[in-house]
């Protein structure tokens, strides 16, 4: 098999938008590939060391999974995302004081005792986020599924009629289709013959998750949508689950090198950071004509590639329909399909009471540092890093400034007001610092500048489950804020914006220790951005294309000079 070089291909971002180290599993894959079903099986990890023995092909799998820490995706006819992530009694997340909660938040937050979401003329937030979210679900099952909407309210961005309606549509398709159903059983069965499959009117798209918690919903998003514009049920596994693939030879076994032929039972696309060239051949037309017609359609991906899809000339047209506003891809899915837990929902509302919920305006600083010492990558501390922070918050007039003395400020003061700056970071430094700054000093126009963190984990802990479950629920409260200073190149803070609706302010990239100049810049849209994007011109057949100037609401990235990000404009 074809290895790749060291250094051939660009950084990938994880969890929170920093860099993994390669897993060696990219090593096994091949360019975009064609892989007829053998006699193995979907296996739960839990039944690999059976001994016991099964028809050839037998699919012992009864439901797929997410390592995500949300409540489900919200398509009623069967469960994709269950909820693996659960802390006993439903602890507080976070190692912090909180103020005792009054009676009605905290019997709000119980099982047993009846909360304010009932139909009500005091309601005045929309709980069904215009439409993408329907009634019937158990609101004490997933509180976070319409309690979201008390903390986001975001008018400007109401979903299209269209949308709702397509929703509806792949929530029926879920119903014929999905787990549990005849036509799924009956498509399982003839996937694992190994015989070509009849014509169905039932279609799969089968995502392995592996990458971290901020990717996985960019991945989970991307790969929703394409299910969307091709009619497919998705499916959504764990990491797990591929290595029993790989065990079991369901997948590994023939493989081709192009699309010619007849066409396969299935088609495993490998659509990772460090994919190849045939394998970015997925975003040409030709291509996905092919694809329409294979049943089962395995996907590998860490990679929010919505933006390649707006330049499939076939799905032009069905996006500019659910998305007049084209920026707002990410911010109406993943409303839609992402809710957390109650236990990681009762640590995010319980935090935002208790500090953030009384001050005058919520900053949101999601801080993630790319610097290194030695060898290794570190977290600082860096004071360039603190400078550019304060910087960017400062010039833009996001914090007030820090007044020389204490008596210089005081002939200013009188604004009286309070902002609460929510900072997250794997390193408490940077909020100690900031902190500090402003409670030494008096701010030059009297306002009190508060400074939180709730967490400090210092390093990264993708596959550990309870960094992820604060991980989650930082994501949520930075979405609380009223403004949001983002680290470039973080799929955190992607993550984080999306939810909110609200365009961010970006921290670039320092080079050699040294803060740039300026130190943030507003971003273009509230898009994430796509960091390995194909520079493949599939209709002229040629590579290294600028694709940022093909159509005006699809540019170069602000912080990732090769990447692709949507964006809501007419003109190039």
């Amino acid at each position: 098999m074809e290895k790749k070089k060291p250094g051939s291909s660009r950084p990938r971002a994880s969890n929170n938008g920093g860099l993994d180290e390669d897993d060696g599993q990219h090593e096994e894959k091949q360019r975009l590939r064609l892989l007829r079903g053998g006699g193995g099986g979907l296996e739960d990890q839990a039944a690999v060391g059976q001994q016991e023995a099964r028809p050839p092909g037998m699919f012992r799998r009864k439901s797929v999974r997410a390592a995500l820490v949300l409540c489900l995706l919200t398509l009623p006819a069967g469960v994709l995302l269950l909820q693996w992530w659960r802390a006993a009694n439903s602890p507080l997340l976070f190692d912090v004081d909180l103020p005792k909660m009054d009676d009605d938040y905290d019997q709000d937050m119980k099982d047993d005792i009846a909360d304010d979401l009932s139909p009500s003329a005091q309601i005045e937030y929309d709980k069904l986020l215009g439409g993408l979210l329907i009634e019937g679900f158990d609101e004490r099952s997933c509180r976070s599924r319409y309690q979201f909407a008390r903390y986001h309210r975001n008018a400007a961005r109401v979903p299209s009629a269209y949308l709702i309606e397509r929703l509806r549509r792949q929530e029926a398709l879920q119903k014929k289709c999905g787990p549990g159903t005849k036509s799924y059983n009956k498509a399982l069965k003839q996937l694992s013959s190994g015989q070509s499959i009849n014509t169905t009117d039932c279609n799969y798209l089968f995502l392995i998750i592996h990458a971290g918690l901020g990717n996985r919903m960019l991945e989970i998003t991307s790969a929703f949508l394409y299910a969307l514009l091709t009619d497919r049920i998705l499916l959504v596994d764990s990491p797990e689950s591929y290595g029993n693939m790989l065990r079991e030879k369901v997948i590994g076994g023939n493989t081709y090198r192009s699309l010619v032929g007849a066409r396969p039972p299935f088609v495993y696309l490998y659509l990772d950071g460090n994919y190849g060239f045939h394998d970015k051949l997925f975003y040409c037309e030709d291509d996905q004509q092919f694809l329409k017609g294979v049943p089962w359609l395995i996907m590998r991906t860490d990679m929010y590639f919505v933006p390649s899809l707006f330049l499939i000339p076939s799905y032009q047209d069905e996006l500019s329909r659910l998305f007049p506003e084209k920026d707002t891809v990410f911010h109406h899915l993943a409303r839609y399909l992402f809710h957390p837990t109650n236990d990681i929902w009762y640590s995010v509302t319980a935090y935002y009471k208790a500090y953030l919920a009384k001050a005058d305006k919520r900053v949101g600083v999601q801080i993630r540092i790319y610097e290194t010492k030695g060898i290794l990558q570190r977290n600082g501390p860096f004071p360039h890093i603190l400078e550019q922070i304060l910087s960017c918050a400062q010039n833009e007039k996001l914090l007030p400034e820090i007044g020389a003395t204490a008596e210089a400020a005081a002939v200013t003061a009188g604004k009286n007001q309070t902002i609460a700056v929510l900072t997250t970071s794997l390193s408490s430094w940077y909020s100690d610092q900031i902190r500090k700054r402003y409670s030494e000093h008096q701010t030059v126009d009297g306002t009190t500048v508060k400074v939180y963190q709730p967490s400090h984990e210092e390093y990264q802990k993708s596959k550990n489950k309870k960094h992820n479950m604060k991980a989650l629920a930082e994501i949520y409260l930075l979405s609380m804020t009223d403004v949001l200073i983002t680290s470039g190149f973080s799929t955190f803070g992607y993550a984080a914006q999306g939810l909110a609706g609200k365009t961010p302010w970006i921290l670039f990239r320092s080079t050699n220790h040294v803060a740039p100049d300026p130190a943030c810049g507003r971003g273009m849209s509230i898009e994430p951005c796509f960091h390995n994007a194909p520079f493949y011109d599939c209709k002229a057949k040629r590579d290294n294309v600028d694709l940022g100037k093909v159509v005006p609401y699809v540019r170069r990235c602000e912080d990732v000079s090769w990447g692709l990000k949507i964006v809501n404009q007419t003109q190039l």
